[in-house]
């Protein structure tokens, strides 16, 4: 039976969804010899689907040899994450230009797929980045904080009760008066490995406050942050904060502060490093969040299911499509090649 090199049936290639019929013959090429070509090197940016999926590839292994069924299921899930992918072909009216917009593939949605978290990380962004011109429109003096609050390594068993910790301190600190001019706030988890293999888990948290937070009074310097977080937390050390106000209101600043707060929640090279941390760590996380938002950006990160929010994540895209329309590409996950490929076209 011919497979794509990774145990998938030429059949079920076909069968997955009635969107790809032309994604058979991409599956295998075993009769017909024609060379591959890199999704790579069609399209440089999406050279990033190649490096997401083959760390899924190897994440996949690990949670398979998971004892709990839950956690083996995982991995199986994730082996057929996004194993094909199918891309609109548009062209820039103006230059002639032709990229790439993925339409149709199929996401498993597992926590720790490096493919979903950065699919998840843009779609977060983009939804970020639609919403400014409304936030900016009804609060035209309103500004940017950029605040990282951290706490001590913890033993990796040790992390779902720091994580709940860390999750009443942050309720205790939105309540504190010192607070009253954040408008708005979305915090964001990331968990890091420790090289003793401890876990390091911090908040990023950015926050959209009144432009009185800056007068008198109502401002709040690193240092009383420090201290808040520490009586919050309940600490008896001082946790390192960083706090800083996103000065350049144009898109550069503010778009930089946003991707380090919406970025991955785990280190791709975390996930591969030591997989009895990883594992344990998938436990520690299970139902726990990552994302949470407030105030008036509550709404911007109200959560959603559906494959359509992991596919449509680009930030911009204004080409449009060539007329006539151009056919869609198809790719295929190759295990061997560690790689997107298709065949050339005859």
């Amino acid at each position: 039976m011919c497979s794509d090199g990774g145990g998938t049936p030429l059949s079920a290639a076909i069968e997955w969804t009635d969107r790809m019929p032309k994604i058979a013959p991409d599956v295998c090429n075993h009769n017909t010899r024609r060379p591959l070509q890199n999704l790579s090197d069609v399209s440089a940016k999406d050279k990033s689907w190649d490096d997401h999926r083959s760390t899924g590839a190897d994440v996949s292994e690990i949670l398979k040899t998971a004892p709990e069924d839950w956690i083996e299921a995982q991995g199986e899930r994730l082996h057929d994450c996004s194993r094909h992918l199918l891309f609109d072909q548009l062209v820039d009216p103006e230059t002639g230009e032709i990229s790439l917009r993925l339409d149709t593939t199929r996401f498993c949605r597992v926590r720790a797929c490096p493919v979903c978290q950065w699919r998840r990380s843009l779609m977060w962004r983009a939804r970020m980045y639609q919403s400014l011109p409304e936030i900016t429109d009804a609060h035209p003096s309103g500004r940017w904080l950029f605040l990282t609050l951290t706490v001590k390594n913890c033993p990796v068993g040790d992390l779902r009760a720091q994580l709940a910790a860390m999750s009443a301190a942050w309720n205790r600190l939105r309540g504190r008066k010192a607070l009253a001019p954040v408008l708005g706030w979305v915090r964001a988890t990331e968990i890091t490995r420790g090289k003793d293999g401890s876990a390091h888990p911090h908040y990023h948290v950015l926050l959209f406050v009144k432009s009185t937070y800056f007068k008198g009074s109502s401002y709040i310097s690193q240092v009383r942050w420090t201290e808040m977080w520490r009586d919050v937390m309940r600490l008896d050390y001082d946790p390192m904060v960083d706090v800083r106000a996103v000065k350049d209101k144009g898109p550069s600043g503010l778009k930089g502060a946003i991707v380090e707060t919406l970025k991955y929640a785990v280190k791709n090279a975390d996930m591969v490093e030591d997989p009895e941390w990883f594992l344990e760590m998938t436990r520690q996380v299970r139902k726990t969040r990552g994302i949470a938002a407030g105030g008036i950006l509550k709404d911007v990160f109200r959560d959603e299911d559906g494959d359509d929010d992991l596919i449509h994540t680009d930030e911009e895209t204004d080409a449009v499509e060539a007329e006539p329309e151009l056919p869609g590409l198809s790719f295929s996950y190759r295990h061997q090649a560690r790689r997107y490929q298709r065949e050339r076209d005859a």
